[in-house]
């Protein structure tokens, strides 16, 4: 496993075990199988809805002795409604509590919305208190990247934002590397929009190294030296997505690659207004 050092010191797990849209019944599980495979850095949020199971699954796997807390580095992000400082501040504490842990490896303020700043102040807290090793925002932009780490005293070390073949943001990880926030990628493989799975270019960059479009993915993202996330409940295709460190990508298949960036979202943009007023009404719909 390669890892990646923070802009803190702490060292994080290039690849990563996801359990967005892992049904609550199914993560345990999950997640046990993934630590089995290998995986070692394990990302839920609370708006997933399976931060529990998440930790009935990492403490199952420390429990049978295939791994120790401290080799594992486990991630939990807080959403919207959550961002005003006290609540915030409570709910690290409720996230702990639900996952039977004494600290988290890396916090995310979720979503670019909401009270970010007075939430800011609750993660900074709560890393100062050791319950937050790591701490970091998720979907900023590069702007707000840059006004949030030049605003406030301590900087984010992760933006989690989507990065895949189709949305590449070499321009988004150059200023994320100037400002030394980490770029970690979310949907690496863009939940096969456009026929990522079946995509020719990337079949044969793969045919190469006899691996499959996915492995060539992941290592595209590996060498670019991005944090990325993969998912499956399959533990062969959690095996398949953790077997990518053998091989190596030319320049030449990196610039293939690059060819395939068609410089918008596969999902949507953060900043539009229509998104916007989709997680106000969410944010509504919650209250009500």
């Amino acid at each position: 496993m390669q890892t990646i050092t923070l802009n803190n010191g702490v060292v994080m797990p290039q690849l990563g075990f996801g359990v967005y849209q892992i049904p609550a019944e199914e993560t345990a599980e999950a997640v046990y199988q993934a630590i089995k495979v290998g995986y070692r850095s394990i990302d839920t949020a609370l708006l997933y809805g399976n931060e529990k199971e998440t930790g009935e699954g990492i403490q199952r796997a420390i429990e049978e002795g295939l791994v120790t807390r401290e080799e594992l580095f486990v991630t939990s992000k807080l959403f919207i409604l959550q961002t005003p400082e006290e609540i915030a501040a409570a709910t690290i504490q409720q996230s702990l509590a639900v996952m039977g842990l004494d600290y988290l490896d890396l916090y995310l303020i979720h979503q670019p919305y909401g009270d970010s700043y007075g939430a800011w102040r609750a993660l900074v807290a709560a890393q100062k208190s050791g319950k937050l090793r790591a701490i970091g925002v998720s979907n900023f932009s590069s702007a707000k990247m840059i006004e949030f780490s030049s605003l406030n005293d301590v900087k984010p070390q992760i933006n989690q934002i989507e990065v895949n073949p189709w949305y590449q943001r070499a321009d988004d990880q150059a200023w994320h590397e100037k400002y030394d926030v980490q770029v970690e990628a979310w949907a690496p493989f863009a939940e096969g929009r456009h026929d990522l799975f079946t995509n020719s270019v990337l079949a044969e960059v793969g045919q190469q190294y006899g691996k499959t479009v996915g492995q060539v993915v992941l290592r595209w993202l590996i060498q670019r030296g991005i944090v990325v996330l993969a998912k499956s409940v399959r533990p062969e295709r959690m095996a398949e997505n953790f077997d990518i460190f053998d091989f190596e990508l030319t320049d030449a298949d990196m610039e293939t690659i690059k060819g395939l960036d068609m410089k918008e979202s596969a999902f949507f943009d953060h900043a539009a207004p229509e998104q916007v007023e989709w997680f106000m009404d969410r944010m509504k719909e919650a209250k009500a």
